[in-house]
């Protein structure tokens, strides 16, 4: 089992920038990967950015290569996304998910955190 919390939402001005991070806790010593998604008002879930342990590339959503960076500090087990250049459309919830290696589907999430791009 994993729990995770997310935190660093808010608002901010087109162009600006804001980090979330993702505390994760429970079974953290076996290896997982983790991921952002982000899910706009009445829309599916998308997925924005995801990282996996063991030299594995990171990928991003086309929508935000270039101004978002993932990236995770193992030793307190967080998992960050930074976002700059953040526009009016990356306004939505944000979540933080987690994964073993070997599964299919995302498994655990976390509540989320909201981000406003005001123009």
């Amino acid at each position: 089992q994993v729990q995770l919390v997310e935190s660093g939402g808010g608002s901010v001005q087109a162009g600006g920038s804001l980090r979330l991070s993702c505390v994760a806790s429970g079974d953290t010593y076996i290896s997982y990967c983790m991921g952002w998604f982000r899910q706009y008002l009445g829309k599916e879930r998308e997925g924005v950015a995801a990282i996996c342990r063991g030299g594995y590339a990171d990928s991003y959503a086309d929508s935000v290569k270039g101004r978002f960076t993932i990236s995770q500090d193992n030793a307190k087990s967080t998992l960050y996304l930074q976002m700059n250049s953040l526009k009016p459309e990356d306004t939505a919830m944000y979540y933080c998910a987690a994964k073993p290696f070997s599964a299919s589907g995302w498994t655990y999430w976390g509540q989320g955190t909201q981000v406003t791009v005001s123009s």
